[in-house]
Order: structure tokens, then sequence, then C-alpha cells
């Protein structure tokens, strides 16, 4: 694999991982929440806003694989 490639794939990676690592809460639901004594709920909401964010990541992912893999197959 050339190094143009490796360098492409390292900044889809990059870009697209970053919101996983993020504060995944709207301001109403951050203001909702710390009006609550318990961070518990607080550290749930964001916790199930940033797995159900995941999803859309792996369609666009396994869709970019395969149009990749057609695109590498019919070049061949």
């Amino acid at each position: 694999m050339s190094k143009k490639w490796q360098k492409s794939i390292l900044f889809f990676v990059m870009v697209y991982l970053i919101p996983i690592v993020s504060n995944a809460q709207c301001a109403m639901c951050r203001a909702v929440l710390e009006s609550e004594g318990s961070q518990d709920a607080a550290k749930g909401v964001n916790d199930g806003i940033v797995y159900l964010m995941v999803f859309p990541y792996l369609l666009i992912g396994g869709l970019g694989y395969y149009i990749y893999r057609s695109y590498k197959a019919k070049k061949s």
C-alpha cells in the first residue's frame, strides 16, 4: 500500500474517531442533567449518545470499504 493511501486512511480514521472521545451532550440535555445532584444520569446520557453515534460511522465506513474493494477489483 502506498504512503499516500496510508496517510489518507490515517486521516479518515482520526477525523471520524474524534467525536467518539468528545463530550456529546447538547446544551439542553446538559442544563437539565446538571440541575440534578447525581452525575450518574449525566454520564449515562452521554454514553448513550456516543453509543448511538457510532453506528452511522460504522455504516458509512462499511460502505466506503465496499466501494473501495469494488473499485480495486474492477481495476485488476
